[in-house]
């Protein structure tokens, strides 16, 4: 049987135990649905809140601040489009920067549809923006700044406290989306000045199909979707108890094991290795980055090529964002920190999680390195 090494973590996780524990008796024996008023529903109703309480002492929130969504994608859709419309009288300038998901980045991008204008800030080639030009970017105009805590692409970790205090010194204000930071860094909502800010469960080991909005208390968004009055009537539908409760426990586990420095020492072996390999570079900081994410670029190398011979030995990689591999074209997180097409078409996204193995990693650095030279060898560009 092959080998199999999972190491993209960062595009899904699978469910942990503590979520699947959390959420068997809501799938079978507690499968009431929370708004009937009979003894099975109550139970449902009463999980949901329990789990609302768990979602909001992980990130310092309080429990009527959490709003449970179906993905992170809807949760940065409800928030940038809901603020864009309750604000629209004070102005309709955003602000955000040029590596965000595609989530945000597209849904910024059917608002520019819409009247609404937005500024892109640019990187270094760190991955990282300039306070000093999210300074300047502001204008009267500026409802809303969304920036994510931290890029899923290369790991950068962006400096949300600071951001969120320009901002709040300027009225505005702040979504941050925290889908790939949340349960790999500390989140605490006040302390990082943040109004919305979004989770993902499948990020963290719990299912698809569940996310998470914060909302600030005081801050009185347009409701997502109307109907049987759900979620305080913010966001109708059948509620998915099971997947909530799994979220909760998912990240009230992740969140008891930061900070996760077993798991940064794993990164720093890979990143090691496999900057061995010649004409080899490591993208994002080097050291404000996720625990769990190392990101390479190689010369003379075509990233789907290198996957499917990555495949071959069962390893599981990718070569950006999940949400766009279907593309052709390279990351635009890397072309954002000004890598040249050819060499940001040969990326590679490696993404650890506590079950890797050192063991794991030396496999992964031998095969990647016996890839890369039979590629390079079929390449009509590679020179010595």
């Amino acid at each position: 049987m092959k080998k199999t090494i999972y190491l993209d973590n960062a595009a899904t996780t699978k469910v942990s135990k503590a979520a699947l524990d959390a959420m068997l008796p809501f799938l079978h024996e507690r499968y009431g649905n929370p708004s009937s008023v009979y003894s099975v529903g109550r139970d449902a109703k009463e999980a949901m809140e329990t789990a609302r309480n768990k979602v909001a002492q992980a990130i310092g929130a309080r429990p009527e601040e959490i709003f449970f969504t179906g993905c992170g994608t809807e949760s940065n859709n409800w928030a940038l489009k809901s603020v864009a419309a309750m604000r629209k009288e004070k102005g309709q300038h955003i602000i955000t920067s040029t590596i965000e998901h595609p989530a945000v980045l597209n849904t910024l991008k059917y608002l520019e549809t819409q009247g609404y204008e937005v500024t892109y800030l640019g990187v270094d080639k760190f991955g990282q923006i300039s306070l000093d030009a999210l300074t300047k970017a502001i204008r009267k105009d500026t409802i809303l700044i969304s920036i994510m805590a931290a890029n899923n692409e290369i790991g950068t970790i962006f400096p949300t406290a600071e951001i969120g205090k320009i901002a709040s010194d300027n009225g505005i204000l702040f979504h941050t989306d925290a889908v790939q930071a949340a349960g790999s860094i500390p989140l605490d909502v006040r302390k990082l000045n943040v109004d919305l800010l979004t989770i993902s469960g499948h990020k963290i080991g719990a299912l698809k199909g569940v996310g998470v909005l914060f909302i600030k208390k005081g801050l009185k968004l347009p409701p997502l979707i109307h109907g049987g009055g759900q979620e305080h009537g913010m966001r109708s539908g059948t509620e998915n108890v099971a997947g909530i409760a799994g979220l909760a426990a998912a990240l009230e586990y992740r969140v008891s094991r930061l900070p996760q420095d077993n798991l940064t020492k794993k990164r720093d072996r890979l990143i090691e290795g496999v900057l061995k390999i010649k004409k080899s570079a490591f993208t994002g900081d080097p050291v404000n980055r996720l625990p769990g994410i190392a990101s390479f670029v190689f010369e003379a190398i075509e990233g789907e090529s290198m996957l499917l011979m990555l495949d071959a030995f069962g390893i599981c990689a990718s070569s950006g964002s999940a949400c766009s591999s279907g593309s052709l074209d390279p990351s635009h997180v890397l072309l954002g920190i000004g890598l040249p097409h050819e060499i940001a078409h040969g990326s590679l996204r490696l993404s650890l999680c506590e079950d890797t193995t050192d063991e794991d990693i030396d496999y992964v650095i031998e095969k990647l390195t016996d890839v890369v030279d039979k590629l390079r060898k079929m390449s009509p560009v590679w020179q010595e």
